[in-house]
């Protein structure tokens, strides 16, 4: 996203401004007023505090937070003490939460890598931020302004490619400077960072715990639904009058998080599109799902996925052909190249997609064929999600876009607006390069 901006209006009204206060607590003397110091008495309480709030992570996963840290903590001990990676990168360029996160409550952030890492037993915490990102900038200047913690604080840049912040691959660059996953079997909470017991957490999961450790998993559960309590960062971005973060109760309507974005439904019967979920997203049309909740479960229903908590608008007329074979061409470049689904089956599901954007109707039946093939079978999530996309798009031509489609396949393209998804710092060009 080009731009980061909160729209306050909307958390104060609905009194759910916890992770981004009204006015910035920057500064040490801010954070302190606004809240007070981390309460490091609670830290042999913290991961069932955090269970009984039912904090899941914020970085896509949805893995619960507090079975994470009492994994961990059941690996440490004194002789091998844990880690704490906070994983502050911005993996997914859809997404801008950490940023605008950091910019206005870093050492809420800090707080709650300092309280994990009690927790679990760790005497260091690595703050890991892109290369090049200002994110790191800001933590620096909140850990000058703090005094000499009982663990040991670090910030580490990470390579700005899509895969280097999955949490396997975090672990593999700062034990090898490999930035690729290292595959769905490493168990990083046994033997992470130098063969320690690793807990990786995002950001915003991260002051989520430090609020928990504040005022408890009660609290913590008053704004929310059961099943996701408590508030999260939406990333809204592309044909939307006001693009930023806005921070909203779990299960807040997808009509209302639009709106204080200044999103402006359409008058006609035509969808209105647009990708939740971050690149490995889902493309819904607006019209369809506004009102319904913006969860994992009410998302899922409806054949989507909450994934990085973004949302990105087509404009009205806007190609989901089109982006999608933009976004399929990034993934298959950003991939670790490590095994044959990421290695030769991204590549060839982008081919067909932008086959299919230039007319050939063939390509429909050999992504088809190629779709279950891959998902699945790689040795990390990332091709799964190409997948996902993918099959979300042709579910999209093949019904409410069917027209759309068929200008494709007639005229071997379309005259829709200019693409809009952000698609980071990475080149679409296929060069393997780690």
């Amino acid at each position: 996203m080009t731009t980061t901006l909160y729209p306050t209006t909307m958390s104060t009204r609905t009194g759910t401004a916890r992770l981004l206060p009204a006015q910035p607590a920057v500064s040490l003397d801010d954070h302190a007023r606004r809240l007070g110091p981390a309460p490091v008495h609670v830290t042999t309480e913290l991961a069932s505090m955090v269970s009984a709030a039912g904090l899941v992570g914020r970085g896509g996963a949805g893995f619960p937070t507090g079975r994470k840290m009492a994994t961990v903590a059941s690996n440490s001990s004194r002789r091998r003490p844990a880690v704490v990676i906070a994983n502050c990168c911005e993996g997914d360029p859809t997404s801008s939460k950490d940023a605008v996160l950091l910019g206005n409550s870093p050492h809420l952030v800090i707080d709650g890598a300092l309280l994990a890492a009690l927790a679990v037993g760790a005497d260091k915490v690595i703050l890991a931020v892109h290369q090049r990102s200002g994110s790191a900038a800001v933590l620096r200047r909140a850990l000058a302004e703090r005094p000499v913690e009982a663990v040991d604080f670090s910030i580490v840049g990470i390579p700005q490619r899509f895969v280097a912040s999955e949490a396997t691959a975090l672990v593999r660059y700062l034990n090898t400077g490999d930035a690729r996953p290292a595959g769905r079997t490493s168990a990083i909470w046994e033997s992470g960072v130098q063969g320690r017991p690793t807990l990786v957490d995002n950001a915003e999961t991260l002051a989520q715990v430090a609020l928990i450790a504040r005022f408890g998993a009660t609290w913590f559960r008053t704004i929310g639904t059961a099943s996701e309590p408590g508030t999260l960062l939406v990333t809204v971005g592309g044909a939307v009058g006001a693009p930023g973060v806005v921070e909203v109760a779990g299960g807040t309507a997808v009509r209302s998080i639009l709106a204080a974005a200044r999103w402006t439904p359409t008058r006609n019967h035509l969808p209105a599109w647009a990708l939740i979920g971050g690149l490995a997203g889902r493309w819904l049309d607006l019209n369809r799902v506004a009102e319904i909740g913006f969860s994992a479960a009410e998302l899922g229903a409806v054949g989507g996925t909450k994934g990085v908590a973004s949302i990105v608008v087509l404009p009205p007329g806007g190609c989901v052909l089109v982006e999608t074979a933009r976004v399929l061409e990034h993934l298959a470049a950003a991939g670790a190249r490590q095994c044959g689904p990421c290695m030769f089956g991204l590549p060839a599901i982008a081919d067909d997609m932008a086959a299919l954007a230039g007319g050939d109707r063939n390509a429909v039946d050999r992504l088809g064929r190629r779709l279950p093939v891959i998902d699945k079978r790689g040795g990390c999530g990332h091709p799964d999600g190409a997948v996902a996309l993918a099959a979300s798009a042709l579910r999209a031509l093949q019904g409410p876009e069917a027209a759309h489609l068929e200008v494709h396949l007639r005229h071997g393209g379309c005259q829709g607006p200019a693409p809009i998804l952000p698609l980071g710092h990475e080149t679409t060009a296929r060069t393997g390069t780690r």
